[in-house]
């Protein structure tokens, strides 16, 4: 292969700068390019948030051994190579310029030169360098502004698709001209609305059988008002209007201006034009913390895979070839640090995959700056693990057929309250109370909207402003009426199998309760806020009418809350309750006046006590499953020690 050598100069390739050349085979001019991205911000957020995210991965390389087993090369040329691939060049900035120059122009260029022995690459600005001659197949060389000339083995040449040939691609830019024109129109547009008539703000109007003014009477007016507004007020005082005279504001405001929604548009076309999901890039308008989350899940998969895909495979072939040692070696993004969970769940999962604890105590202690101690590096395994016949110290006890099942938690003797009451009644108190709870908020909301005659305010943040109040009471109310709901579960069970509570205690119970009731309540906040933003989106004068529909309706949601809540706790209390009995299956028993065929489809199937039913639920309003399985659910289950 073909190199250009170089001492220590890398100006030596020849890709200087000269004015008002540009490469023939764009469709625009590399500057016009190069313009859009300076002056567009919505071009330059979304090729931004590419290259960075891309960027800020590790490129890692490896050699294959076997189809179970590769090595990591830290020393190898190639990752060398990535980690510097030019003298005072980062790694984060070398990827950042490709995919910012593949982004924008859909090609990008680097020269292989040899520097100091070690195989370099220095990228070119496509303004600076162009294929030459060939045919549609391959280009014969490539050219530099400069005037230098370099053989296709002496370039890496990255490019995306062109309907025409295989030597270049086409700028998304493109199809993203005449948005693009017409949003820089309406910016200039809007720029001279509010210089010319912005500054006015109101005009004085005087009725016409008022009396004349003398010259004095204007000149006096003229002054006070001067006096009032110079500064914009800021001193203070009331201007005093004479003869019935009216201020009447006039010009525009950015709403009807339609100034946001015009630059959140052109984001939301420039953002699908590289498929990059709204929220991702501040368009947050259908946005909520679940799909937020998974949008983010989803960001190396869908929106990042495919270019992680390329640039490794444009690595592989048009890098690798030129340095020693390439049997079996290839190179990699490294997407999984970006993939893996928070510290529980990297915790849990270590946990579970390596069947014991995998860290010892020094290790622990080292990570939070504390000394090492004394028999520190011996790792502890739970009896339950070696003993137990457990695939990981996470899990309950192994499924046995006849005896009590042994649960790592402390059990006490505990005698059933005598203040439970009855289930029927604790769901009718919680559905009034819940019910009650919501109406009482609809009606805080329209006393804070203002007087009967005023115009509508920002809905939503007067809703946002009492959310977190909003949750507490509602996670508050939820677990004290799911508490004693699952107590009166689990001694439905007890009383038939277990009368003496032998191994369980109803405080066992409160922390999944607890956490249970937040996710209800969060989910009630968010029905709550979707009608009120209904409202706000539709505006009109009958806004009041709206709000107290949404408000109706929201009540209607809280009585189906309320019976989802209250199985829910209901069904968790008897598992609970089944489990330290010793009892090994469970049976479904459909329940209510009209249960839903799904439902009804399961009435008396039988699965073991650890086990899901057939619509993916361990119990009825189990609150992993889907939201259609849980609403108004009424079923109950059946337990026994075996089949």
């Amino acid at each position: 292969m073909a190199f250009v050598v170089s001492s220590g100069s890398l100006a030596t390739t020849g890709a200087g700068v000269t004015q008002g050349w540009a490469a023939p085979r764009l469709a625009a001019a590399p500057w016009e390019y190069a313009t859009i991205w300076r002056r567009q911000p919505q071009v330059r957020t979304v090729i931004g948030f590419l290259a960075r995210n891309i960027a800020q991965l590790g490129v890692h390389t490896f050699r294959r051994i076997s189809d179970t087993d590769r090595e990591r090369l830290l020393d190898h040329p190639m990752a060398v190579l990535l980690g510097s691939p030019l003298p005072g060049m980062t790694h984060f900035r070398f990827i950042e310029r490709m995919v910012t120059d593949i982004a924008l122009y859909d090609r990008w260029t680097g020269i292989k030169i040899k520097h100091n022995g070690q195989l370099r690459i220095l990228p070119v600005p496509p303004s600076l360098i162009h294929p030459h001659g060939g045919n549609w197949i391959a280009p014969e060389y490539f050219e530099t502004a400069g005037g230098r000339e370099f053989g296709p083995d002496e370039v890496v040449y990255i490019h995306g698709y062109s309907p025409s040939d295989l030597v270049g691609g086409e700028s998304p830019i493109e199809a993203l001209r005449e948005l693009l024109l017409e949003a820089h129109e309406s910016a200039k547009n809007r720029a001279a609305m509010w210089k010319g008539g912005a500054r006015t703000t109101g005009v004085i109007v005087r009725p016409a059988d008022a009396p004349e003014w003398t010259p004095s009477d204007k000149r006096r007016f003229r002054e006070m008002w001067r006096g009032f507004t110079d500064g914009g007020g800021a001193e203070g005082g009331t201007p005093i209007l004479e003869d019935g005279m009216d201020y009447k504001p006039v010009g525009f405001n950015p709403e009807q201006a339609q100034y946001i929604e015009s630059r959140k548009l052109t984001r939301e076309e420039v953002s699908a034009a590289y498929y990059i999901p709204p929220p991702l890039i501040g368009i947050l308008d259908h946005a909520t913390y679940s799909n937020i989350k998974e949008q983010h899940a989803h960001l190396y998969q869908d929106t990042l895979g495919p270019w992680l895909a390329m640039l490794e495979q444009e690595l592989i072939a048009q890098v690798l070839p030129d340095l020693d040692d390439t049997t079996g070696v290839y190179v990699e993004f490294n997407v999984e640090a970006k993939m893996r969970g928070d510290f529980e769940s990297q915790a849990a999962a270590a946990s579970t995959a390596t069947g014991g604890p995998w860290m010892t105590r020094n290790e622990i202690r080292g990570r939070n700056n504390l000394p090492r101690v004394e028999g520190g590096d011996e790792l502890i395994v739970p009896m339950n693990v070696t003993a137990g016949g457990l695939a990981s110290p996470r899990d309950t006890a192994p499924d046995t057929s006849g005896a009590p099942k042994a649960r790592p938690r402390l059990r006490t003797k505990s005698a059933r309250p005598d203040d439970l009451g009855t289930e029927a009644g604790q769901r009718d108190a919680l559905e009034t109370s819940l019910v009650r709870w919501t109406e009482q908020k609809t009606d805080a909301l329209r006393a804070a909207a203002g007087a009967k005659d005023a115009a509508m305010p920002d809905l939503l943040a007067l809703w946002a402003a009492g959310s977190e109040d909003r949750i507490a009471q509602l996670t508050a109310m939820l677990a004290d009426y799911g508490f004693r709901l699952a107590q009166l579960g689990a001694w439905d069970v007890l009383d038939v199998w277990n009368p003496d509570a032998v191994d369980w205690s109803a405080d066992v119970m409160f922390a999944w309760i607890l956490a249970a009731a937040e996710t209800h309540a969060e989910q009630h906040e968010e029905a709550g806020r979707k009608a009120v933003a209904a409202v706000q989106e539709a505006g009109g004068e009958q806004w009041r009418e709206g709000l107290a529909a949404a408000g109706a309706g929201w009540a209607t949601l809280a009585a189906a809350r309320a019976t989802t809540a209250a199985t829910e706790a209901r069904s968790f209390g008897g598992h609970d309750a089944a489990g330290a009995s010793g009892l090994t299956v469970k049976v479904w028993r459909t329940g209510g006046t009209n249960p839903r065929p799904s439902h009804k489809a399961l009435d008396g199937e039988q699965v073991g006590i650890d086990d899901v039913f057939g619509n993916g639920l361990r119990w009825p309003g189990d609150g992993a499953g889907e939201t259609e399985e849980l609403v108004n659910c009424k079923c109950s289950l059946d337990y026994a020690k075996e089949g």
